[in-house]
C-alpha cells in the first residue's frame, strides 16, 4: 500500500502539533536575507499543502509538488477558498518538471528522508539546481541519523482521540540506515465503529557532512546548516537540520 494513501485522510488532524507558522517565519527570514520576498517558489513534498498555503499567504506564487494524489486532493480542496491558490502538481520529486525557473525551492517535514538512495537524492538536488533562478535559494530540512538511531530508536508512539487513533511502531536499522515506520490508524466512521488502516513508511537517516557532500556533488552551493528552524548552527547532535543552499551555474 502506498505511503499516505490512508494516512492522508487524518494527516492534518494527527500532525496538528507541527509548527508550520514557526517554519514559515524562519523560511521567510532566510529568503529575505537574500532579497527574495516574493515571486515563484516550489514546495517539494508539499503533502496537504499546509506550508505551501502559508508561503502563498506571505506573498509568494506557490507551486506544490507531491507524489501522493490523496494528499494533493486535500490540498486542492482546501485552497479553493484562497484568492491566489497554489498550483499543485502530481509529480515524484526525483523527476519533477517545472515550466520555467523559480526564485526559491523549499522542502519541509523531512520529505527528503523519503529519498532513501543517496544517488537519487543527488538527482533531486540537480533538478532543484536546474529549476532555480540564477542565485536562487533552496531551503530544506531532514532528520539525521542521530535522531532515528538515538532519539527515536525502537519507540512505540500511540495516541487515542475521539475520532481517530494511531499506533506508530518505529524501527531503525543501523546497517542500512533505514528507518521503518509501521503505522496502524483507527478511524471512527460511524456509531463508534472504527476502521483500521495500515501503512509502512521508510526513511533514510542522513549525516550532516554526508548531506553537505551530496549537495555539493549535485552542483548546488552549501551556505548554512541550522538546528531545527533556529539560527543555532547544526551539529552532529541535531535531530532535525535545515540546510540553506544556492543555485550554481547560470550566469556564471
Amino acid at each position: 500500500m502506498a505511503a499516505y494513501e490512508n494516512f492522508s485522510q487524518v494527516y492534518d488532524e494527527l500532525m496538528d502539533d507541527v509548527p508550520y507558522d514557526l517554519w514559515c517565519s524562519f523560511v521567510k527570514q532566510v529568503l529575505a536575507s537574500f532579497g527574495i520576498d516574493g515571486g515563484l517558489m516550489a514546495d517539494l513534498g508539499c503533502g496537504t499543502g499546509k506550508m505551501t498555503e502559508r508561503m502563498a499567504a506571505a506573498g509568494y506564487d506557490m507551486i506544490g509538488i507531491d507524489s501522493s494524489v490523496d494528499m494533493l486532493q486535500i490540498a486542492c480542496d482546501r485552497s479553493r477558498s484562497m484568492s491566489e491558490p497554489p498550483l499543485y502538481l502530481l509529480q515524484d520529486m526525483r523527476e519533477f518538471e517545472l515550466y520555467g525557473t523559480v526564485r526559491a525551492v523549499i522542502s519541509v517535514c523531512d520529505s527528503v528522508n523519503y529519498i532513501t538512495s543517496p544517488g537519487d537524492l543527488v538527482r533531486v538536488f540537480r533538478l532543484v539546481n536546474n529549476y532555480l533562478d540564477p542565485g536562487g535559494i533552496f531551503v530544506f530540512d531532514f532528520n539525521t541519523e542521530h535522531k532515528y538511531r538515538d532519539m527515536i530508536g525502537e519507540d512505540i508512539i500511540a495516541e487515542d482521540r475521539e475520532e481517530v487513533s494511531f499506533i506508530w511502531y518505529n524501527e531503525y536499522d543501523e546497517n542500512s540506515r533505514l528507518n521503518l515506520i509501521d503505522l496502524s490508524i483507527f478511524v471512527n466512521e460511524e456509531d463508534d465503529l472504527f476502521r483500521k488502516y495500515r501503512e509502512q513508511h521508510v526513511q533514510r537517516g542522513y549525516r550532516l557532512e554526508e548531506m553537505r557532500s551530496l549537495v555539493e556533488e549535485s552542483g548546488l552551493v552549501f551556505l548554512a546548516a541550522y538546528d531545527d528552524y533556529t539560527m543555532t548552527p547544526a551539529s552532529e547532535d541535531s535531530g532535525r537540520v535545515v540546510f540553506v543552499v544556492r543555485e550554481k551555474g547560470k550566469g556564471e
